[in-house]
């Protein structure tokens, strides 16, 4: 056989094996998508009941908080993240998917824009602590790390820019979006029983990731 003969009969033999691997990213690529698409329209659709104002306070209760938990906790901190972004470019450009009818640039310069901001942190952090949770994903653990995403992230975002564009002492606004929490805490139980059926139903949604001081070292070169 000669050269050219062994060149081409070697570039036809690796064409078979770069098509054979472009399918299946393509197709995670469209999944991933599909997922991120389906989770935005959850959150959005959440805030079809409407709004509930408590105590005079300029930031509304909905269901939607309850929809970035989910979307954190079953697709992981990327696809998670990214639905929540997906909303919030959306409700940017005009749409009014936030509850309430809400919607536009004027959003964005209300009292209740931290929270929204801070959805985006609250899903990833659900994410990044559920795919170290798996494929387990005890119900105790996962209690604890969906209420540290979806309320102590969002707060912690939230509460202060309340209090800057209210012109509320810190103090008096962390008072204050204690009304939010029986709520909160209702939609975290909710999350963690939808997600652990989720991820017992359909394990794989999240790869499982080791905790960081759980990871093996690297081997030494040479080894």
């Amino acid at each position: 056989m000669s050269a050219a003969q062994s060149t081409s009969h070697d570039a036809s033999d690796s064409i078979p094996s770069e098509a054979g691997t472009e399918k299946p990213r393509r197709r995670g690529t469209a999944t991933d998508l599909a997922q991120i698409a389906v989770f935005a329209a959850l959150i959005a659709a959440l805030g079809l009941p409407g709004a509930l104002y408590l105590g005079g306070t300029a930031v509304p209760i909905t269901f939607q908080t309850l929809g970035v938990m989910l979307a954190g906790a079953i697709l992981g901190a990327r696809k998670g993240f990214l639905a929540v972004l997906l909303v919030i470019v959306l409700v940017a450009a005009g749409l009014p998917l936030l509850s309430g009818g809400r919607g536009g640039l004027g959003v964005f310069v209300g009292p209740s824009v931290g929270y929204l901001i801070g959805w985006l942190l609250g899903a990833a952090v659900i994410g990044w602590f559920t795919a170290r949770l798996l494929p387990r994903y005890r119900v105790l653990p996962a209690l604890a790390a969906t209420a540290l995403g979806g309320i102590v992230a969002v707060y912690l975002v939230g509460v202060p820019v309340f209090a800057a564009i209210t012109g509320t002492p810190l103090g008096v606004a962390l008072a204050g979006s204690a009304l939010f929490l029986p709520g909160d805490v209702v939609k975290v139980v909710v999350t963690v029983l939808v997600a652990a059926g989720v991820h017992r139903a359909w394990p794989g949604l999240i790869s499982p990731r080791p905790w960081p001081w759980r990871r093996k070292s690297a081997p030494p070169a040479g080894a």
